[in-house]
């Protein structure tokens, strides 16, 4: 009894972690396009992220639902093997994150937890025990519909939004206006967030006390300290930051402009609110992504960078298998070498941890240099412009006048 406690309590804290590892590795699905065009500073923008993903965690609890009564069938299930598969499960989910995050790429963390979770499934329950049905449903369906739909409707928002204001063209502060919308948007992007990524770590927490029997399978609900843990957890994570992925989506996909950034927040945070309240754990990264993409598209003399479209689209298809596999290699330590398999697992996953935060302070990103510089409110448009007269020009046009005079 005593150790399957501690394992509860080893998988409760490493749920933590990789909820803190959620909030800062999308901290940038809410705060690179208004800090990329100066609505916001940056460490104004994550702060307001932060307090923002701690509101929203209380919002809703539907996605956590599914996760904790949909997609592992826990009926199936020794209380004595899965406590260790959920925890192999988590170090596959927290190594995807932690690699992408040192590579600057914003990939699904949503995914990476729905991966390291199958793929330790797999080998330490079997098939039997996933709900492919769900999975399918409510995990690979808004996979490849919602980055189209969100990209879909910040085309149109953004092409509605030039329309609105073209008498604008050219004119330096013309749609400064912007700016103070991409507040609110950015905002509500950051609440979306707080009611669907937050809500995945609440889901693993309490399957696992499910799975123990100290929750009833009738009541799927979170309990009030789980749902506490989780919000400030991913709260403080987002405060951190992630600067990384916020240089890629501020500026790496486009030079995003204010009312282009304003039409993806709007994009991102409708298609994330209303998945949320339909239990559809999507991936808030990959909402907006596709965002800024349309947003990029919509807006005419915008260019969009597709070499890092190719870049980050590689990561998504490779994020389930990726994060699976580690989930699957931590779940077959466990497998033979029991109890002391999760001991194992365990100092693997503090070496992994340690090792790619260590690389990364051999090129810091912080809010320092995340920005070198932001987009100009500027000319939204390009327009052509009549280039001035030459020296030659002007001489003759003296001498012109001269002759005349």
């Amino acid at each position: 009894m005593e150790s399957a406690a501690l394992i509860i309590v080893l998988v409760i804290v490493l749920a933590l972690f990789f909820d803190f590892t959620n909030g800062f590795h999308d901290t940038a699905n809410a705060m690179a396009t208004p800090i990329a065009t100066g609505a916001l500073k940056p460490k104004v923008a994550v702060l307001l992220a932060a307090s923002l993903n701690l509101v929203g965690a209380f919002l809703s609890t539907e996605v956590a639902k599914t996760i904790s009564g949909g997609m592992i069938r826990e009926d199936q299930l020794s209380p004595d093997i899965f406590p260790p598969i959920i925890f192999a499960g988590l170090i596959g989910a927290i190594t995807w994150n932690m690699l992408t995050w040192l590579l600057g790429l914003p990939s699904s963390s949503s995914h990476a937890l729905f991966g390291g979770l199958i793929g330790a499934t797999l080998v330490g329950v079997g098939a039997s025990a996933i709900d492919t049905g769900v999975v399918l449903s409510k995990v690979i369906l808004p996979a490849l519909i919602a980055p189209l739909t969100a990209g879909i409707i910040a085309f149109v928002v953004t092409k509605i939004a030039y329309g609105v204001t073209r008498r604008h063209d050219a004119k330096a502060d013309g749609r400064d206006g912007f700016r103070w919308g991409q507040i609110f948007t950015s905002s509500l992007v950051a609440l979306a967030h707080g009611t669907n990524d937050a809500q995945k770590t609440m889901g693993v927490i309490t399957l696992a006390l499910i799975t123990v029997g100290w929750q009833s399978t009738a009541n799927p609900d979170p309990q009030l300290w789980v749902v506490f843990a989780c919000a400030i957890t991913i709260a403080l994570g987002t405060y951190m930051g992630g600067w990384r992925i916020i240089r890629t989506l501020g500026k790496g996909l486009t030079d995003v402009k204010p009312a282009q950034g304003f039409s993806a927040e709007t994009s991102t945070a409708a298609t994330i609110l209303a998945s949320s309240a339909l239990g559809f754990a999507l991936s808030t990264t990959q909402v907006a992504s596709g965002s800024v993409i349309g947003s990029g598209l919509g807006r005419r003399g915008s260019t969009v960078r597709w070499n890092t479209v190719g870049r980050i689209m590689i990561g998504w298809v490779l994020t389930l298998p990726a994060a699976g596999a580690v989930g699957a290699a931590a779940a077959l330590i466990v497998v033979w070498l029991g109890g002391w398999g999760v001991a194992v697992d365990a100092v693997i996953a503090v070496a992994i941890v340690l090792g790619l935060f260590l690389r990364s302070r051999r090129d810091s990103v912080t809010s320092a240099n995340a920005m070198s510089e932001v987009a100009d409110s500027g000319a939204a448009v390009k327009v052509p412009r009549k280039p001035g007269p030459t020296r030659r020009q002007r001489r003759l046009e003296r001498d012109k006048v001269g002759k005349d005079a």
